[in-house]
């Protein structure tokens, strides 16, 4: 199913968009990128990019750090509650997964993110610290993504979220484990999910289909980036068919939560992340679709830099607040 979906998908991509101004110009900025990524290396580099692309921190109504529980051991979890909202009663949650290919990220380099998000949804935002590969390989970070939404669900009480208004999302890596997570709770059917918002979602680790190819050179994530975070979080080649590795090879998208996914044009997970956007819809799911042609992987999370991470924001804010 998923050939010919990347097939009728991949047509109109053709014709290259051009990347906007602000990109090109951070592009020019950039040190060179490491092909064969070594996890010092990157996570410094990582780091210290934050620092300079990212805006100062908003203010939240509340900022509290819980350790969760899970297969593995304790999972350190960032619950921002956001600016304006009642200090008491149960406000709906998105429980966030941050990208960085399953080998990059921490609590802090997507707290600007999740403060955003909470203070215009009016929301509760889980910041999940999932275990990282290639010290902890697939499906570490898988198992602490759904040890964690389940742990929030738990302790609805403490947290003071409604445990029927839970949504779930991520960035990049982080929602590929969004997507892994809420096919799985689809499954189990004890946990009923409001939406799932997938930013650049990698949705198929195989990389098997005619997906590649296009983006070699000159942005945060190229083909070659991709294939060494894939080779480090899931060193297994045949594990890479499973579907909580490869969501776009479950055999049944039917039952998802209403979707919303962020597209961006210079993007080598582009290809797949709109085929998967397009099963979802054939699929019964009622799903949105938001394109950022002229910005790439990651921009979301460099806001000072490049503004239509604050529209995209925006466009998560919106559906998050539009589902309750």
């Amino acid at each position: 199913m998923s050939t010919d979906i990347s097939r009728r998908i991949a047509a109109p991509l053709t014709k290259e968009p051009s990347m906007d101004a602000d990109s090109a110009a951070f592009m020019k900025m950039q040190p060179q990128p490491y092909v064969q990524p070594t996890p010092e290396l990157v996570r410094e580099g990582f780091r210290r990019g934050r620092l300079l692309t990212q805006p100062d921190l908003p203010q939240v109504y509340e900022v509290r750090e819980y350790v969760a529980t899970g297969p593995l051991g304790p999972i350190p979890v960032r619950i921002c509650r956001g600016a304006g909202t009642p200090a008491s009663g149960a406000l709906p949650v998105l429980v966030y997964y941050h990208g960085g290919g399953w080998m990059l990220g921490d609590l802090d380099s997507h707290d600007w993110i999740c403060r955003m998000i909470a203070n215009k949804a009016d929301y509760v935002v889980v910041n999940v610290d999932y275990r990282l590969a290639p010290e902890f390989i697939f499906p570490a970070a898988f198992d602490d993504a759904l040890a964690a939404i389940k742990w929030v669900v738990a302790n609805a009480k403490m947290l003071r979220i409604d445990p029927a208004q839970v949504s779930v999302g991520g960035d990049s890596a982080g929602g590929n484990l969004a997507a892994a997570v809420a096919l799985t709770l689809r499954d189990e059917g004890k946990i009923k999910l409001k939406s799932q918002v997938l930013i650049y979602p990698a949705v198929d680790l195989t990389m098997s289909e005619n997906y590649y190819g296009r983006f070699t050179k000159d942005l945060l994530l190229t083909d070659d980036q991709l294939r060494a975070f894939i080779d480090f979080y899931v060193p297994n080649i045949e594990q890479r068919k499973d579907w909580r590795a490869s969501p776009l090879l479950a055999p049944s998208l039917k039952g998802l939560p209403p979707t919303l996914i962020l597209l961006a044009g210079f993007d080598p997970l582009l290809p797949a992340a709109a085929a998967y956007a397009e099963r979802l819809k054939k699929e019964g799911v009622i799903t949105t679709v938001k394109r950022y042609p002229g910005q790439m992987n990651g921009f979301v999370s460099n806001a000072k830099v490049l503004p239509k991470a604050s529209v995209a924001i925006k466009d998560v804010s919106e559906m998050l607040k539009a589902n309750l």
